[in-house]
C-alpha cells in the first residue's frame, strides 16, 4: 500500500479525525497533567508544520508535526497512525519528513515528549530507531514517570 506525507493544513476535516484519535488513544494511559497535547488550531500557528500521510486514494492514515522553537531547537509533535497501518512504516515516513525539513530549516537539534510505558513501546522503538536519545526534560515540561524525552543533533558543524 503506497503511502505518501505532504505538508498540509491541520484545519480540515480528516486532520480533526485524526487528532481526536490521537487523543482518545492518549486518554487513558497517562494523567491529564501530563498530556501535552496542541489542538489543530495551534498547529496552524507559523511555528508549526503538520505533515499528513495518506493512501494512494486520498485517506488520511498519520500525522506528526515539527514545531520550531529558538536556538535551533525543533520538536516533534502529535505523531500518530492509525491502527490498521502500524508497522508499515508510515510513522517512519512522517518522522523522516519532519526531521528533513528540520535540516532544511538549519535547525541543530530535535526533541520530543512521549509517554512512559508498554502504550507508548511503538512510539519509543520508532524514535530510537531513527536516531534520537534518551534525555532529561526540555522546555517547560516537568520530570515525571509518565514522560519519556528524547533528543537528536541534526548537524555536526556547517559545511562549505
Amino acid at each position: 500500500m503506497a503511502v505518501s506525507v505532504a505538508i498540509e493544513t491541520p484545519l480540515q476535516d480528516d486532520v480533526r479525525s485524526l487528532v481526536a484519535a490521537l487523543n482518545a488513544h492518549l486518554t487513558p494511559l497517562s494523567p491529564p497533567q501530563f498530556q501535552f497535547k496542541m489542538t489543530v488550531e495551534q498547529m496552524a500557528d507559523a511555528d508549526t508544520t503538520l505533515f499528513v500521510a495518506r493512501l494512494e486514494d486520498g485517506a488520511a492514515v498519520g500525522i506528526g508535526a515539527l514545531k520550531v522553537h529558538g536556538d535551533g531547537l525543533g520538536e516533534v509533535k502529535r505523531m500518530y497512525t492509525v491502527p490498521a497501518m502500524r508497522g508499515q512504516r508510515v510513522g517512519s515516513a512522517l518522522l523522516a519528513a519532519i526531521v528533513g525539513l528540520a535540516r532544511d530549516k538549519r535547525l541543530t537539534r530535535m526533541m520530543l515528549e512521549t509517554g512512559e510505558g508498554p502504550g507508548f513501546a511503538g512510539a519509543c522503538r520508532l524514535y530510537e530507531g531513527a536516531g534520537f536519545s534518551v534525555r532529561g526534560p526540555f522546555l517547560d515540561y516537568p520530570a515525571s514517570e509518565w514522560s519519556r524525552f528524547y533528543e537528536m543533533p541534526l548537524t555536526t558543524g556547517v559545511s562549505a
